[in-house]
């Protein structure tokens, strides 16, 4: 689908007749990398050339906007640059894509945003939305990572702003995570879908958790899997249907103390501590009925383990 780039010459060009390519999807540029990569620049040069292509009397960049903004900054006379023929619409979107896929993690927030273009536009070239392979395959992202954008992509605008002002700070200083949103809209997906009476107001559970998360009542973001286990235990494992919605609502409370994790070890967890023996006692029984000793060394280590896993059995059944 995508145009591969031509060769070009290098060229050195005035960084003032460069423009920012409207179609990056890059939204952060955090002043720490930037500062890092300035002095980077002020000492040794630019070592890449950025990439671009020509309109008019113009230069758009395909690649290289930090490394230009540096330039501006620095007043330079001069960049190299390697220019390349006008892309049609589309292929300027994945061309980015496929570039920084290769070379840097970006922000999921940043693809969501331009997820929704690259659909429009494969659709009016095509005639239909791409499925999630074909998308996969245009921009270079793993269908995971189509997936977990478009969890971000369906945030409320509230939640969205609310994530890109965390990702403009320095990383270390950042609270509230891609990875925080992702997982909590996973679980509230879970919990809706499954448990839809436990959940008040969608905005509101999502404010309630982030809340929770912000005080340290949710203690890491991976705790969000465990709401989604309460949520499926009715089903999977038999738990009482009001007892595992009692448990969602006290979590779902804002006026309260109580965390995911607590709430399921009290009241979840040994429930799936007896589904995961059942898997072992399977295991161990298929794995039992079709062993053959290699040796009698072995055959003697094996027999007294045997033998204590007897007692032990023994021991549990006659209680």
């Amino acid at each position: 689908m995508i145009q591969p780039l031509r060769r070009a010459e290098v060229r050195d060009i005035s960084p003032d007749s460069i423009t920012r390519n409207e179609d990056n999807p890059r939204l952060v540029f955090r002043p720490d990398e930037m500062a890092t990569l300035l002095l980077s620049i002020k000492r040794y040069g630019i070592q890449v050339p950025l990439t671009v292509f020509q309109v008019g009397r113009k230069y758009v960049l395909i690649d290289g906007e930090r490394r230009w903004r540096c330039a501006l900054k620095l007043n330079l006379e001069s960049v190299p640059a390697l220019v390349q023929p006008k892309p049609s619409e589309l292929d300027n979107l994945l061309l980015m894509f496929n570039i920084h896929a290769l070379r840097e993690q970006w922000d999921y927030l940043t693809i969501a945003n331009k997820l929704p273009k690259v659909i429009k536009l494969f659709k009016k070239q095509h005639g239909r939305e791409p499925n999630e392979v074909e998308l996969s395959e245009a921009t270079g992202l793993a269908r995971g990572q189509i997936r977990r954008c478009r969890l971000l992509l369906d945030l409320p605008n509230k939640y969205r702003e609310m994530l890109l002002t965390e990702l403009e700070l320095p990383k270390h200083k950042q609270r509230l995570s891609e990875d925080l949103f992702i997982e909590m809209e996973r679980a509230l997906k879970t919990v809706s879908k499954r448990v839809p009476s436990a959940i008040p107001e969608l905005n509101e559970a999502r404010d309630i958790l982030i809340s929770k998360y912000r005080k340290g009542v949710i203690h890491n973001v991976v705790d969000f899997r465990m709401l989604s286990k309460m949520a499926t235990a009715i089903e999977n494992l038999g738990v009482d249907e009001q007892k595992a919605i009692k448990a969602l609502k006290r979590v779902l409370t804002p006026a309260n103390s109580v965390g995911i994790v607590e709430e399921f070890k009290q009241h979840f967890e040994m429930y799936y501590g007896e589904r995961r023996l059942e898997t072992h006692i399977d295991s161990l029984l298929d794995y039992l009925e079709d062993f053959e000793y290699a040796d009698e060394t072995q055959a003697s280590e094996i027999i007294k383990k045997l033998k204590r896993l007897r007692k032990v059995i023994d021991k549990v059944i006659e209680g």
